[in-house]
């Protein structure tokens, strides 16, 4: 049974390593819980008879999922089962897979066209009979399109198929470094998202905290406010003064954003933790922090409230701009 060379090593056609490979990569889906980023690279090389190919994969980030393969003429039945794998291992990312093959020189047969030779000294016969011309020469009649034939080797069908076999194989090895390399860009991301979320837990803490927030602080700032206004004129009626503020008390109060921030805090830590493919939920969760903050913004009547609402704002955008990163 023939081999075929795998980065330096020898892989069997046999059905046993087709199923190790498949088993494999059933290990690696029951792993899937890992967190992934969508880009990364790798490259896989090897040797079958006389052809030498080369696999290089790339993906970067996407929406969806997007499949796009450059393959060699004569090599297409490649695609099929290549994309059928990558479908069912990544679920997002547009991956760019390039084949290279090369197959080693072998020595070419020449033959004379012995037809087409005839009838050119024949026709140069003719042509020496009715003008003065030099006879034609050996190298100027083995110069002449089609006198001369070089017959490329016969393919050989078992190599042919063990090569097939050989680039199916190798195919799954950089489709393995790739997920590999996704896995480890993706446990690096989680760890920073996990610090972007304890970032936004003790901002959101110091709002909570604010002085400029607590009821005798509001009490006090609107009770200033009034007494401006009434003694500015006397024509303001104290008590519906007093019920005006009350309600701008109200509506000024961030307590339900609070809430909201804590809430989509825990959903992001369970995601993250549970890992998979959860980017778009995060992502999702990163809309639902903005929205919350801009709000906090919008309400604040205090000055260091406003500055800490500013700051989580920067960090909600720097979580959701490593979250476009998630698979």
């Amino acid at each position: 049974m023939p081999e075929q060379k795998i980065n330096g090593g020898s892989v069997s056609t046999s059905s046993d390593r087709i199923l190790s490979g498949i088993s494999y990569f059933q290990m690696g889906a029951s792993d899937a819980m890992a967190l992934s980023s969508m880009t990364g690279f790798a490259r896989s090389h090897g040797t079958s008879g006389p052809y030498t190919f080369e696999w290089e994969l790339k993906s970067v980030n996407a929406k969806g999922f997007d499949f796009r393969m450059r393959l060699p003429p004569g090599w297409d039945d490649v695609e099929l089962a290549a994309r059928k794998r990558a479908t069912e291992l990544l679920s997002r990312g547009t991956v760019y897979a390039n084949l290279n093959i090369k197959r080693s020189s072998t020595t070419s047969s020449i033959r004379i066209n012995e037809d087409v030779l005839a009838a050119v000294v024949k026709i140069a016969g003719q042509l020496a009979a009715r003008i003065d011309a030099v006879a034609p020469s050996i190298d100027g009649l083995l110069s002449i399109k089609g006198v001369v034939e070089v017959a490329e080797p016969e393919a050989n069908e078992a190599e042919e198929k063990a090569a097939r076999a050989a680039v199916a194989a190798s195919f799954e090895e950089a489709l393995s470094s790739l997920i590999d390399m996704r896995k480890r860009e993706g446990m690096t991301l989680g760890n920073i998202l996990k610090q972007r979320l304890d970032q936004i837990e003790q901002l959101a803490g110091q709002a909570e905290k604010a002085p400029g927030r607590q009821p005798e602080a509001i009490r006090a700032r609107l009770a200033e406010q009034i007494a401006v206004l009434v003694g500015a004129s006397d024509r303001f009626d104290s008590d519906r003064l007093n019920q005006e503020a009350l309600l701008m008390a109200t509506k000024a109060d961030i307590r339900e954003e609070l809430d909201r921030i804590a809430s989509h805090l825990s959903q992001a830590r369970a995601l993250l933790d549970k890992g998979g493919a959860v980017g778009r939920r995060l992502d999702f969760l990163a809309q639902e922090f903005n929205r919350e903050v801009n709000t906090c913004c919008s309400k604040s009547n205090d000055l260091e409230l406003t500055n800490t609402g500013l700051e989580m704002k920067n960090v909600v955008e720097q979580f959701r701009e490593q979250v476009q990163n998630l698979e």
